[in-house]
């Protein structure tokens, strides 16, 4: 796998009816190095609608944060765990950042995937 978890890039990310997409960044929440042999990427998609924020599935990434500056983002942004998609390599642009700690992410992956 060439992108490493944590890592936010740009992503011709799939809408739901599975027929658009829209360039825009995305969360790579898969293990890195997760060998399964396939040229795809599991992402979360990152919106700047506030509106999605105040779920358990979505963790806030304040462009004023530590965070919103290494994550390469251009506005306040919302990662949206419940709203998961498998890419292909192809299918992203490049890194424009990255998120260390991924522990909001990791708590709200566990809330929407109910690994409680």
């Amino acid at each position: 796998m060439p992108f490493r978890r944590g890592d936010v890039v740009l992503v011709l990310f799939p809408d739901s009816n599975l027929r658009t997409a829209k360039r825009r960044p995305a969360l790579v929440v898969q293990a890195t190095n997760l060998g399964t042999g396939l040229p795809q990427t599991i992402i979360a998609m990152i919106t700047s609608n506030q509106a999605r924020a105040g779920h358990s599935s979505r963790v806030v990434v304040p462009l004023s944060s530590e965070a919103g500056r290494r994550a390469g983002l251009l506005t306040d942004s919302v990662v949206m765990t419940d709203n998961l998609a498998t890419v292909r390599d192809s299918e992203i642009d490049r890194v424009i950042g990255s998120l260390n700690d991924m522990s909001a992410v990791n708590e709200a992956l566990r809330h929407t995937l109910a690994l409680r």
